[in-house]
């Protein structure tokens, strides 16, 4: 079967090599440009093509009728998009005669959307997965071919807990990609109402809220610490402090105020709003400060009040 692959990050090369392992005829290649503004930690989809000869292109806009013409011309059979970062027009949608199928990185119908493995972790999810569905206009709405549950542990954080779901996507394409050659593979409507959406996170979106009970800003800490922007809090004098790492600390008989630094046997700890948490990470401004290395920094310092 011919195909017109859209692929981006990780999950882009893991569904990449699917498809050629299962006998797919990859005809061309759809990803983005890398940015230089942004961190990337990922693999490249345009190196992985370009490796492998198979024609590879970056449009600004995919939904153009300069490309939705090539993308006809090719005549594919069938497209996957997988981790490819804008929506396809239903002009897109409608060329190919075997559908259109997309990964996402949830259990659908819940955390339709951008950036799942984020916010699962925000909101203390301990299950997630990965989803092969069809492809429709609205985000992440088309019917289900199948899934792959994960379970996420406590310590994950999105970097870990993404690797897991490349692991889970893998095996689900392994499974699902013969039964889409051969036209049997399964279609389940999904239930919208009983689902969620998230949108999209920004750097702001890491500020701590020192009231929070313990276990939501240790959540935030995980969801966004390396190699994300990062959970944040203020110095007293307005000078920003990262919170690379973060666990929650046993509350002392003491009752500290919410942001207010303790120290504890070389420890420093902050009062959150149900009990506090032990700094085990942190940056101010270009200063990485890990270990006894943050008592060294707050020594002198008990009662500070974190913003």
């Amino acid at each position: 079967m011919k195909v017109v692959a859209f692929a981006y990050h990780n999950m882009g090369i893991v569904g990449l090599e699917a498809l050629r392992g299962e006998g797919f005829d990859i005809r061309t290649v759809i990803s983005h440009d890398d940015d230089p503004g942004e961190n990337c930690w990922f693999g490249s989809v345009v190196q992985w093509a370009k490796e492998n000869g198979i024609p590879v292109r970056c449009p600004a806009d995919v939904n153009s009728p300069e490309w939705i013409k090539k993308i006809r011309d090719i005549s594919p059979d069938i497209l996957f998009s997988f981790y490819y970062r804008n929506l396809l027009s239903n002009a897109i949608l409608s060329i190919p005669p075997a559908g259109a199928y997309n990964l996402h990185g949830s259990l659908l119908p819940a955390y339709r959307g951008r950036c799942p493995a984020n916010w699962v972790l925000v909101n203390g999810e301990t299950k997630t997965g990965v989803t092969l569905h069809h492809m429709v206009r609205a985000a992440d709405a088309g019917d289900i071919v199948g899934q792959r549950e994960i379970t996420i542990g406590a310590d994950d954080t999105a970097l870990t807990l993404y690797a897991k779901l490349c692991g889970g996507a893998k095996e689900l394409l392994e499974e699902l990609l013969p039964l889409i050659k051969k036209g049997t593979a399964p279609r389940i409507p999904q239930d919208l109402k009983a689902g969620s959406y998230f949108g999209g996170r920004k750097p702001e979106d890491g500020k701590i809220d020192w009231h929070w009970p313990t276990s939501r800003i240790y959540n935030l800490i995980r969801a966004v610490t390396d190699p994300y922007p990062g959970a944040f809090t203020f110095l007293p004098g307005g000078e920003k402090m990262l919170i690379w790492w973060g666990k929650p600390g046993r509350q002392e008989n003491t009752r500290i105020g919410e942001g207010e630094v303790e120290i504890e046997d070389g420890t420093v700890f902050v009062g959150s709003g149900d009990g506090r948490v032990h700094l085990m990470d942190i940056q101010i401004a270009e200063t990485r400060i890990k270990g006894n290395a943050i008592f060294d920094y707050f020594k002198g310092k008990r009662g500070m009040i974190l913003k």
